[in-house]
This record gives structure tokens, sequence and C-alpha cells, in this order.
């Protein structure tokens, strides 16, 4: 056999061959060495900041997280972490904060569950364009509860359930996750398999419900079902499952790994709770209402009492103002419980001042006021759940009590008005030894009279000048003195008898005309 020998004249181009592939080696070598020197890739995010959730989710969570949101936004984020740690709270508010973070399209969205996100705190995670989860952590179970007359959790009634799953259906589906998932968590009798298109090889999770619902049942293959979905359990799923079954995007073990993944370019700012946000949870307390009550109906009754000094009526205003702040805050007012607050006030005015008694006008006034108190105290006019029938109780409760402190306190000034040191300065006291206000002699007596130092008699007898509520001006001869009532109105022109006397402090009551 001839062994084949190259000719010369093709020698050159084997030598081009070889030069062209160390060329390539060296150019491959040198951009490897770019590379390496390269700048990393850049950041994803510009701008970061994040909203802590921890406890219960409230309607007062709910107006800080919108507030917190409007920082963000006003800041000129371009990315909102939402951080998580929460065994869930109210149904609503967990939904409208879901469907606001749903619709942001000023910055991308993204739930970070470190420990824990159940029930409502899931719904919150869901409406987020991204979920990242630390592996151990926990997210799902949103089975609604309801109290039941006799105050045990029980679960709520189907109607409740199905309105709730519908919704966290289409939160699902609008993010890309499997809607059969998100119901789970909410319907315990519902089972998920994971299924495989025939034609397109597209894996999802699906129920037997929706595979026949689909236009075309045969195309989808049933697999094995989803353990966390069977029967008489409600869907929880840890860290690693959620990514497994499409419910989170990535594993963060703590904020700073999670950064990491975001590519964000400055450190995230935490937007915490600020003096107004912890003004308004403290506010908000059923104990501390009531005593804003106390204190602004106690003031009101030293303003009418004594009238012309205004620091009641000063301090009376200031604690209402802060009540009706405060709910506005926490987002259980609006306008309408304001205009009914000072309906009732104008009505009870009209009552006092124009047509003294007590009749139509200050039985309508004292019932407006009850209802915007009651109102602003919660999120709802007419309660049509357990919970909301709960929250009305309460408030009227707060109300009630407070009235009932109100008029026991109101009893104690009634009777020691003058001799408490704080307030016997706002009554005017008449010229002493006997003397008028002129500083003469009373008419028909003389120095050496017995008079007390007031000018007047126990026993004496009068013409109210003024009404009397209970504080007001009686005429006793042919002067005038402040007096209080026995704690009676007695309106004006009245005939009065002097009853007891106490240093400056007149008592007086209402006679029947002679």
């Amino acid at each position: 056999m001839k062994q084949a020998i190259p000719n010369r004249a093709d020698a050159p181009r084997w030598w081009a061959f070889l030069l062209l592939g160390l060329v390539s080696l060296a150019s491959s070598a040198n951009l490897r060495a770019e590379e390496e020197h390269e700048d990393p890739a850049p950041a994803k995010f510009q701008k970061g900041v994040i909203i802590r959730f921890e406890g219960m989710i409230t309607p007062i969570i709910e107006q800080f997280f919108y507030r917190r949101l409007a920082d963000a936004e006003r800041a000129g984020a371009d990315l909102v972490i939402i951080e998580i740690d929460s065994p869930g709270g109210f149904v609503d508010p967990s939904f409208r904060i879901a469907q606001e973070l749903r619709y942001v399209d000023w910055a991308k969205t993204v739930a970070f569950i470190p420990r824990e996100a159940l029930s409502g705190a899931a719904v919150v995670a869901l409406g987020c364009d991204r979920i990242y989860m630390h592996p151990d952590a926990l997210m799902g179970d949103v089975g609604v509860m309801t109290v039941g007359r006799d105050s045990l959790f029980r679960y709520a009634e189907e109607k409740i359930r199905t309105h709730v799953a519908t919704q966290l259906r289409d939160l699902a589906e609008a993010r890309g996750r499997p809607p059969a998932l998100a119901e789970a968590m909410v319907n315990m009798d519902l089972v998920v398999y994971q299924v495989t298109n025939l034609q397109t090889g597209e894996q999802t999770f699906m129920s037997d419900d929706e595979i026949e619902a689909s236009e075309d049942p045969e195309v989808w293959e049933k697999g094995r079902p989803v353990l966390e979905s069977r029967e008489k359990h409600f869907l929880e799923v840890n860290g690693r499952r959620a990514i497994e079954l499409g419910l989170a995007e990535g594993h963060a073990r703590d904020r700073d790994e999670l950064v990491d993944l975001l590519g964000v370019m400055e450190p995230p700012v935490v937007l915490e709770p600020t003096a107004v946000d912890t003004a308004v949870f403290f506010l908000n307390l059923p104990l501390v209402t009531g005593l804003l009550f106390v204190i602004g109906l106690v003031a009101l009754y030293i303003e009418l009492a004594a009238p012309g000094i205004s620091i009641g009526g000063l301090i009376a205003v200031l604690c209402f103002a802060l009540f009706f702040w405060s709910r506005f805050l926490g987002g259980t007012a609006e306008i309408l419980e304001v205009v009914l607050f000072l309906a009732g006030v104008l009505f009870l005015a009209v009552e006092v001042f124009v047509f003294p008694g007590f009749g139509v006008s200050g039985m309508t006034g004292l019932l407006l006021i009850s209802a915007g108190l009651i109102m602003a105290s919660q999120d709802f006019v007419v309660p049509q759940t357990p919970r909301q029938l709960e929250s009305m109780f309460v408030s009227m409760l707060v109300l009630a009590s407070s009235a009932l402190v109100f008029l026991l306190a109101a009893t104690v000034l009634t009777r020691h008005f003058g001799a408490i040191p704080v307030f016997n300065r706002l009554i005017l006291k008449p010229a002493p030894d006997g003397l008028s206000a002129g500083g003469g002699l009373q008419s028909g007596e003389n120095k050496d009279s017995k008079y007390t130092e007031t000018g007047v008699r126990i026993g004496d007898k009068g013409i109210a000048m003024t009404a009397l509520r209970p504080a007001g001006k009686a005429r006793f001869g042919d002067e005038s003195f402040d007096v209080l009532a026995d704690g009676s109105f007695v309106p004006a022109g009245c005939p009065v008898r002097i009853d007891d006397i106490h240093g400056s402090r007149i008592l007086v009551s209402q006679i029947e005309p002679s």
C-alpha cells in the first residue's frame, strides 16, 4: 500500500491553519483575562425599601402599610420588600393590602418570609411579584375563622369560604402561580394533582374540577397528588416545597442574602414605625379611648358649669380631636362620623341654650354623638359577621362605661365644685362681710347683722337670673350672686331658695312659686 505524501504546494496551507489556531487561542486567553478583571454585572435595582409586617394584620396595620408604601413611592424606590412575620389577621384588610401590592406599577414588589406567613399574611405575600422564603419558613393555611355566639372559634360558612377562595385564585393567577394551590389554602377538601400537558409537555398543578373544566380534559395527564393538599388539611408549605410547587421564586436565609440575590445597588432603607404610627396605635386601644371620652366629657361639664373660662372647652376639643384623628389614620373613620358628631353637639347646644330642659333636641343630640363615636371606632356600619358584632359590642361597652364614669364624676363635681381648690377659683365670689358688690352695706341691714360672708343666709329666697346648669346667677334682694343648683336644671326666672352655704359657694334649689 502506498503512503500518501502531502504535496509541497499544500504546505503553506497547513502552516496557515496552525498559525490561525494559535492566534485564536491567544485571543480566547486575553478575553478570559479581560472578563476576570471586568466589573460585576450591573445592579438590577437602584433603590430599595423594606416594610415590615409583624403580628396580627388589622385595619391599623393596613393604614400603616399604606403610609409606608406612599413614603417609598415619594422616595423614588424601584424595589419594595415586604418582610412578613405574621400568623395572619382579618380577611378584608389582608386582601386590600394584597390588591394594593398587585397594582403597584412604579416598583417591583417582593415578599420575604423569614419565619411564617400564615392565613392573611399568606394572602399579602401572594399579592407580590416575587416571594422569597427561608427554607424552613411556612406559608399557607388561609382557613377563614369566625367567632360564634358562644365566643368559640369555628370555620366560616361555605358562602364566605367560596368568596375568599375565588379572590385568592384570581390573585395567584395574576402573579403566574397555580390557582389550584392557592385555593387549597382555603378549601381543606380540595386535592391538587401535578399534571402534564401531553401535547406541549407543560407541567402544572390542577384539581379534578379544573381538569374537567378545561377545553380538552384528555390532553392533561394526571400525576401524583400534592401531599399538602390532602383532604381535611389546608395547604401549608415550607420554603423548599414552595419553590417546587411554583409558589415561591427562591430561598433567602436572611435579609442580606435576599439583597444579594436581588442585586440592589444600595442597602435598602427599613421604613420603621414613626411617632405618628405609635400614637395612632396607642390612641386606638379601648382603655385609652375610654379615658379620652371621660376627660373630654368632664372638661365639657366644667366649661358649662363655669362658662367663660375656656380651659374646659379647649381640653374637650383636644380630646375629641385626638379621638377622630387616630381613627382617621387608623382607617375606621371618615367624614360621615365627624358630621354626625358635630350635628349631635349642635342639637345638644340648642337644647341647653335655646330650649332648656331635656326633650327631643337633647335626645337626638346624644344619639347622634353616640352614633358618630361608635361608627368611628369600626370599619363597618351594620355588623354582618360575628367578628363585626363583637367589635361593635366593644365600642358600645367603651362608650357606656365612659358615660357612667362621667356621671359619677359630674355628681362629685356638683357637690364639691366650690370646695375643690382648683375649681373654687372658677367661681366669682361676691363681696364679703355683708357688703354689696359696690362696697356698701346690704339694704335693710347694718354692719353688726349676723350675715354670712356672702351677704345672704340659708333659707333666703330669690329668683334665678340665668338658667342654672348647675351654675348660674340668682338675685336675692337687690343683689345678684353666683350660685350652684342642687344638680337639677333650673330655668331662668324660677324662684329658688338657699339650702347651704360653704364659704363663697351658695347651693340653691328650685321652689314652687308662692
